[in-house]
């Protein structure tokens, strides 16, 4: 497990640009959110619809607010979807590394993460399952993941897998009181 990585001096309400990228460094996903908050689980980003969201070759503005958790530790980021969803998704866990908080200027930060292919998904329609197991494989090879990383991810993947299906918290999406509803909630305030 890595060392606890805060966001620093973030405030409830200040931006945050989630800036992903690739082990090669190419540019990944952009999200902008909304900080809310932190509990025992990491750090909550609201991100509402209506957001315009980029990544090379495709831009989109949400369809449906979502919540972002950033761990307090392990190699992923979390995104926690509603019943507002148009599509069958509840969870989807991106195995990510390197994350890092970059200050832009007061009220603005960059969230900066590595995607590592791998994703856990909750799916209404299909119910927990990896995804992108090929596209892991393929980049293992193209962009020269070291052993020592690709046995990592491999393991984070099942116990990630494992929580999502057992809904182990944070992973609990089933009522009320899970930890994304309380941040829904708050992001909609």
């Amino acid at each position: 497990m890595r060392e606890e990585r805060g966001p620093g001096a973030l405030q409830p309400g200040d931006l945050v640009v989630a800036r992903n990228r690739k082990w090669d460094g190419t540019a990944h996903w952009v999200v902008p959110g909304r900080y809310l908050g932190e509990d025992i689980h990491g750090w909550w980003i609201f991100q509402g619809a209506g957001e315009f969201c980029s990544r090379p070759g495709a831009a989109f503005y949400t369809a449906s607010d979502a919540v972002l958790l950033v761990p307090r530790t392990g190699e992923y980021v979390a995104t926690f979807y509603d019943d507002s969803y148009p599509g069958d998704f509840r969870i989807y866990v991106d195995l990510a590394t390197a994350h890092a908080w970059t200050p832009i200027k007061a009220g603005v930060t960059e969230f900066h993460m590595i995607d590592m292919d791998l994703d856990v998904i909750r799916s209404t329609k299909h119910g927990v399952f990896v995804d992108d197991e090929d596209e892991f494989e393929e980049h293992r090879a193209a962009m020269g993941y070291p052993e020592q990383t690709v046995d990592a991810m491999r393991s984070e993947c099942a116990a990630l897998y494992e929580a999502v299906d057992a809904m182990q918290p944070p992973f609990d999406v089933s009522g009320s009181n899970s930890p994304s509803a309380e941040w829904f909630r708050k992001g909609r305030a």
